[in-house]
This record gives structure tokens, C-alpha cells and sequence, in this order.
């Protein structure tokens, strides 16, 4: 395979499962993936080779679990980064790949995990919490240049995720004009598609598949936040974790991996404007995603409705239904190769590791040629990436083209100017003068135990502001469980919402 030895490839890729810790599941996956990608007489020679290991932050509080790990393998040079929330996890696999083609480092380890089915085990049972070794940390820390949700969001109580999420539901559901029954079988049929998926990986957390009529509300299957229950939300209580491992093709051959274990990755594009779901001007669009995927077909010949595997990015329906629009997969019901955070599993802030281990078993087995997509969100589709990968080397690109970062063909592009020019932020108001009259453009009711408690809707103000409503009325909960609100006017008076 003829090359230049500075293009970056993914040699090895692996999952972790079932054990109580999160930095024992990151050594599981990391010496599975070097078994992956060298064979047992390798694996240790490659680990100690490590230069990088990058971690994004799960609800674990080791505080350099890279540095803890790189010493275990011999690799005690390596330099050590953790990244908080609010960073792509796409964004550390892009970093090791340029950090290889630079020549800044040999090998990269990128990690994540989490443990919390057995810390939800142990709070059950009364015990304490398990006390982080102590540690100076990492040598860099990466944090967000924003933040996710916006202060009137928090004190309107539309701060969980879930909550969020069936906001930019109902607005997806109101743009494609789906009725209310007709839209809940739309996302029954979807996530029940999702779990056959999931059926069928070996690594998946829950394998058993449900019929669409499993999704409606029941005593085992509650409400969330209408119309969601939790059968539509990410499964977070996993013990799961996943390893890449990175080289240049130089490095890779110098340490004795086969070429029949790499996979390219072709180009990286991702967008890091931070805009809270409030203030967004339109709910059931992403410019972000937009741009990534006009920008991964433009450096790359290869629009995303044209690669021959997907996953697209799945901790509710409407982020999964958002890319579908926007990346234009109409049409398409391969969406997934692993299953989905429902089903599959969604470790905190580590499931794209998970996908794109997926991912590369996938093209390994696949003709030559073959291309596949892995999406990544942050927050509440806050930021979005996309990274296409390859059975074959990307072919060099011209110079003189913009970029933050080629080397041997492989591209890393930011397309947050371009976000930003698309989509200007709504002012958000805490309390509008009177009248506050607007209009719905996206609501929600949070549950309690299954129950509807509190109606809270993102209201488009007649002055072109954002407010965030809410109300306990019984009859107005009671509405908007039945009812399509999207469009509705209404009147917002100190917080409350009113028909």
C-alpha cells in the first residue's frame, strides 16, 4: 500500500464492558485495541510506544486518568490531556490524527469510559463513593469557549437533557406537519429499527429488540418529557469504554501493525458555536450540521448520502432526525452500526469512541473502497462534527485550500464562522414587558413518575425575542399533551405561560 508515512491511520479499536471502573474499563479497551492492532506478542510493545493519550471527561473524578494508565503500559513520557464537557469527543480523535501526520507524536491513545450501572449499584446499596487517586493532572486540559445551556433555561427548569430534546421534537414534528399520533409512530418505528440494530452487536449493552408499540408509555416504560419516554432516551447507566489508537503509516509499519488492520480517516469537520436551544431563531434546523456536511462533501467528492455506512450520532429522536435532515438521509434506515444510545449504550460523553470502533470492524470487513460517516454532538446538538473514514488512503489534496490541519490527504476542517454567519442568536428575556404576547415555538411537559407536571414552552416574542414559559395549570398540562402547540399564540407574564 503506497503512501506517504505521515498519513495518520486508526490501527486499533476496541470496546470495554462490564467492569465497576471507569479508568479499568479505558485499560481494558486500550489493551484490547493494541491487540486489536498488533497481535498478543505486539500489544505491549505498541502501548509503551504511546506519546498521547486523550480522555474526555465522564462523571468519573480520577483526576489524569492518561497519565495513570500510560505509566501501567510503560508509555511514561507520554504527554496527557483531558477534555471537559463541552468538547466534541470527535474533536480528540481529530487532534491525534494531526498530532501523528505532524510529526508530533508516534502513537495516540485516545480513551473514554464510564462506570455508572456499577456507581448506581453502590448508592443503591448505601455505600461511598470511590475516592480519586490522588494525582497532579493532566498536562493540558481542553475546556469549551461557551456554555451549554443559558442562564433563563436553568431557572425555568429546562436544563435536562431530555427536556430539551422534546422541545426540538416538537418543533421537527410541527415543520414536517405530522400529527400527533402520526409523528409517535414515526419515532416508534425509528428507535424500534434502532434496536435490531443493536440486536446484532455483540458490544450493544441491551441486544433484546422492541416493536414500536414497546415505546408507548406504561408503568415500565414512563413519560419522560412529552413526547418522549424513556425508551426514547440515551441509555447513560452503562459500565462501557472504548480505545482508539492512532499512528502515521511510518510508525505503524515500524512497530510491525499490518496494513490489513488500518483504517484512513479521510476528513474531520466540525462546527464550535455554542448556541442554547432557547435562543436558537429556528428549533428544527442546524446550520452546524448543514455546513459539516456540505463541507465534507466539498474537501472530500463524498456527500454524506452517498458513504456506505452511517451512525449518526443517537441520544434522543430528534437529534438523530435533525441530521437526517440536514445531511440529507431521507430515505436512508441504515443510520447506525451499533445500534444507538438507547440501546447500544450511551456512556457519558464517550459513545462516538463507541461508534467509531464500530465503525472501523465495519470497513475492515468491507470492499475497498468503502466510506463510512460518524456523527458527534455535544450538549443539546450544541455543536456538531462529522469524521468520514476509509478502507483505502484519502488521495492528497491540492494546497492553497484553507485548513486547520492536512497531512497524507487526511483533512480537519472548523466551519464555526460559517455557523455563525447563518444563524444569529435570539435575545433571550427573562421577563418581557406586557403584553409578552408571542408565539410557541417549541414546548415541552415534564413528568414526574410518568405523570405531567409542568408545561414549558420556548416562546417567540413579537419584538423577535426569546422567553421560556412555564405553567402548572392542570388544564393547560393537560392540553398540550393532547394538543399541537408549535405556532400557538400565547402570552408570557413573569415567567408563566399563558393561553
Amino acid at each position: 500500500m503506497s503512501m506517504l508515512s505521515s498519513t495518520p491511520v486508526l490501527v486499533g479499536a476496541a470496546a470495554a464492558a462490564r467492569l465497576p471502573d471507569a479508568v479499568e474499563l479505558m485499560g481494558a479497551a486500550a489493551e484490547a485495541a493494541a491487540t486489536d492492532a498488533a497481535g498478543a506478542a505486539g500489544a505491549a510493545r505498541l502501548l509503551a510506544a504511546v506519546d498521547r493519550v486523550y480522555v474526555t471527561r465522564g462523571s468519573w473524578d480520577h483526576p489524569d486518568p492518561g497519565r495513570h494508565l500510560a505509566r501501567r503500559f510503560g508509555a511514561t513520557a507520554a504527554r496527557t490531556a483531558v477534555a471537559e464537557l463541552g468538547v466534541l469527543q470527535q474533536s480528540l480523535i481529530t487532534r491525534g490524527c494531526l498530532d501523528v501526520a505532524a510529526g508530533r507524536a508516534d502513537v495516540v491513545l485516545v480513551l473514554g469510559a464510564e462506570a455508572a450501572h456499577s456507581a448506581g449499584r453502590v448508592r443503591l446499596a448505601g455505600g461511598p463513593r470511590a475516592a480519586a487517586t490522588d494525582g497532579t493532572g493532566p498536562d493540558e486540559l481542553l475546556v469549551p469557549d461557551g456554555d451549554i445551556l443559558a442562564p433563563l433555561e436553568i431557572r425555568r427548569r429546562l436544563y435536562l437533557p431530555v427536556r430539551q430534546y422534546a422541545v426540538l421534537e416538537s418543533a421537527l414534528r410541527a415543520a414536517d406537519g405530522a400529527g400527533l399520533a402520526a409523528h409517535a409512530d414515526e419515532v416508534a418505528a425509528l428507535w424500534a429499527g434502532f434496536s435490531r440494530v443493536a440486536a446484532g452487536n455483540e458490544a450493544a449493552w441491551a441486544r433484546a429488540p422492541v416493536e414500536p408499540a414497546d415505546l408507548a408509555p406504561s408503568e415500565r416504560n414512563p413519560m419522560m418529557a412529552w413526547p418522549y419516554t424513556r425508551s426514547h432516551c440515551s441509555r447513560a447507566g452503562v459500565d462501557q469504554g472504548a480505545a482508539l489508537l492512532l499512528c502515521s503509516a511510518g510508525a505503524a509499519r515500524r512497530l510491525g501493525v499490518a496494513d490489513d488492520r488500518w483504517v484512513f480517516p479521510v476528513a474531520a469537520v466540525e462546527s464550535n458555536v455554542m448556541t442554547p436551544v432557547a435562543a436558537r431563531p429556528h428549533l428544527a434546523r442546524s446550520p452546524g450540521f448543514a455546513a459539516v456536511g456540505a463541507r465534507l462533501a466539498d474537501v472530500t467528492g463524498v456527500a454524506p448520502a452517498d458513504v456506505d455506512h452511517l451512525d449518526l450520532y443517537s441520544c434522543f429522536p430528534a437529534a438523530v432526525r435533525l441530521q437526517v435532515r440536514e445531511l440529507g438521509l431521507a430515505g436512508r434506515d441504515d443510520l447506525t452500526v451499533t445500534g444507538g444510545m438507547t440501546f447500544a449504550g450511551g456512556p457519558f460523553n464517550n459513545y462516538a469512541f463507541q461508534s467509531t470502533v464500530a465503525m472501523a470492524r465495519l470497513l475492515r470487513e468491507s470492499s475497498p473502497g468503502a466510506r463510512g460517516l460518524v456523527t458527534c454532538v455535544s450538549g443539546m446538538v450544541t455543536k456538531q462534527a462529522g469524521l468520514l473514514w476509509s478502507n483505502v488512503p484519502p488521495a492528497e489534496v491540492p494546497a492553497g485550500r484553507p485548513t486547520i490541519g492536512q497531512a497524507g490527504g487526511f483533512r480537519a476542517e472548523d466551519v464555526s464562522s460559517d455557523v455563525r454567519a447563518r444563524e444569529v442568536p435570539l435575545p433571550l428575556v427573562d421577563d418581557p414587558p406586557e403584553p409578552g404576547d408571542g408565539r410557541v415555538a417549541g414546548f415541552t411537559v415534564a413528568c414526574e413518575k410518568g405523570e405531567p407536571v409542568e408545561a414549558m414552552a420556548v416562546v417567540t416574542l413579537a419584538d423577535g425575542t426569546r422567553a421560556v414559559a412555564t405553567s402548572a395549570d392542570p388544564a393547560l398540562v393537560a392540553a398540550m399533551t393532547a394538543e399541537e402547540w408549535v405556532g400557538r399564540p400565547v402570552t408570557v407574564r413573569g415567567g408563566a405561560l399563558l393561553p
